[in-house]
């Protein structure tokens, strides 16, 4: 990945702090943390890697933001990461109490035995879920940063072995957050960074004492200026905008200037914090000299929250209410189409398949199953053909499941999904806009697509799905979205769930 090219400060010469007092487990106030929170994941090799990061720390200035270590620790021996990094740096550093209330300039550790989550600006402590050798502390952890800091959010994966910190970096960059990972060179373990980096999903390769001034320098590009408006754009900022969706059209080939003008604007400033560019004139210009930051920016934009049975209460609904209907309306040796449009990496594809294989064994009779999976990024279809994901999938995943239908890599750092369920599912590069439909189809899954797209493009897709239907067919749509004013399309069967027959 091109790393952006950005002038660091100079390194200055170190003072050591003096001890911070104990922390306090203060009582959650639910208040709104509006400082970014900088998770550190890291396992072998990580004591290094921490020392490095935090030698890196400027000496005489705050950074303004909350670091939050987790590493993988012994679970019988006393963790020495605390007093290590209060040698490092200038900032209070804790041993994480539970409950304790997250405050800016200040490091917090994790402590053995234990799994750590983020909400409402405090870190919860739990009793481990799993047994050590299945644990996967940061991804738990950066999930729960993901979903409660949404950009503010700020991942680093360091040095350690298989693929911890994976889904998590996932998550964080589907909520509009950064990610920065240990270039591999660098570290004593590289397989974590390199699964990172494997997901195409990295803002920045460094080693670990190159990081602060970076992340710093990042911040006050995403967070020290107002967002740019959305409601009524000045017409030179409309104009930069139309200007970088030609340049994404000509590259990529695909039109974003019908998607949702607040979520190409939040992807825009983020790629801009990355390179340091303070104009969208500026970018724009970037983007002209860069096709690599065009498909940068068009990764981006296609970034989505994404994993095995995501929302498992509504998977449950499709799997008792909906599946059972489609299999009692076809004949022994029919045939059972499902598309699932703006596949992403294939998660989904994959979950859908499960569960009509499962119904299909329950039976006892043989159907023909075909999953059509799409999706405009190219990257995204390679990846799902391969099967392959990170360990970590086991936290969405039941284990028969896992057991059932997923084999574990040799080395334990992945899981590959088994052919059985790959040949039920055709992935295919199709723009959901532009390119023709699928046809007599029993179900679609279009989920937390239409989030993204406008009141035109919505109203477009919704009749086009329609189309696609056979008579009674079945939509499955996500959280957030519904068919709109096509109420006479489609009958709402589980309003919560986003069930809905044509």
């Amino acid at each position: 990945m091109k790393k952006p090219l950005i002038s660091r400060p100079k390194k200055q010469t170190k003072t050591v702090k003096k001890e911070a007092p104990a922390p306090q487990a203060v009582e959650s106030l639910n208040e709104d943390v509006s400082f970014p929170i900088v998770g550190i994941g890291a396992s072998a090799g990580g004591l290094a890697a921490f020392e490095a990061f935090f030698s890196g720390m400027p000496t005489f200035t705050d950074p303004g933001m909350a670091f939050i270590l987790v590493q993988h620790l012994d679970p019988n021996h006393k963790s020495i990461l605390t007093e290590l990094i209060r040698r490092y740096t200038r900032m209070q550093v804790f041993e994480v109490e539970d409950g304790i209330t997250v405050r800016p300039n200040c490091a917090y550790i994790i402590p053995p035995n234990r799994d750590m989550a983020f909400l409402n600006g405090s870190l919860q402590l739990m009793e481990p879920s799993s047994s050590r050798g299945q644990r996967l502390t940061i991804d738990f952890f950066f999930r729960s940063l993901a979903q409660d800091q949404k950009e503010r959010a700020i991942g680093i994966v360091l040095s350690g072995t298989g693929s911890d910190g994976t889904m998590g970096v996932k998550a964080i960059k589907g909520e509009g957050g950064m990610v920065m990972v240990q270039t591999p060179d660098s570290t004593e373990y590289d397989g974590m960074p390199r699964s990172a980096i494997a997901t195409g999903m990295v803002d920045y390769e460094l080693p670990p004492a190159e990081m602060p001034a970076q992340i710093m320098a990042y911040v006050a590009h995403a967070f020290g200026k107002p967002p740019l408006p959305v409601t009524v754009l000045a017409p030179k900022t409309e104009n930069a905008l139309k200007k970088i969706f030609i340049l994404l059209r000509s590259q990529t080939g695909h039109d974003f200037s019908q998607y949702k003008p607040s979520t190409i604007h939040r992807r825009i400033e983020r790629r801009m914090a990355v390179g340091q560019i303070e104009t969208l004139d500026g970018y724009v210009k970037y983007l002209q000299q860069t096709p690599a930051e065009v498909d940068a920016l068009f990764r981006d934009l296609l970034i989505g929250v994404t994993n095995f049975f995501r929302d498992p209460e509504t998977f449950k609904a499709l799997e008792e209410q909906i599946i059972p209907k489609i299999f009692s309306l076809k004949p022994a040796d029919g045939v059972i189409r499902v598309w699932s449009p703006g596949c992403s990496a294939g998660e989904e594809a994959y979950s859908l398949a499960i569960l009509f294989t499962e119904h299909q064994e329950a039976l006892k009779q043989s159907y023909k199953i075909q999953v059509f999976a799409t999706d405009i990024d190219s990257q995204a279809i390679a990846t799902a053909r391969q099967g392959l994901y990170p360990a970590s999938i086991a936290a969405d995943i039941e284990p028969v499941r896992l057991a059932r239908f997923f084999t574990a890599e040799s080395d334990g750092s992945a899981y590959r999904i088994h052919k059985s369920i790959r040949d039920i599912i055709v992935f295919s590069e199709q723009n959901v806009i532009n390119d023709p439909p699928f046809s007599k189809l029993d179900l679609i899954s279009c989920r937390n697509l239409l989030i993204y797209m406008n009141g035109a493009l919505q109203k477009k897709l919704i009749p086009l799905f329609h189309y696609a239907l056979t008579p009674g067919g079945f939509l499955f749509l996500g959280t957030s979205e519904t068919v709109g004013d096509f109420d006479n399309l489609f009958t709402t069967l589980d309003r919560r769930s986003k069930l809905y027959q044509r």
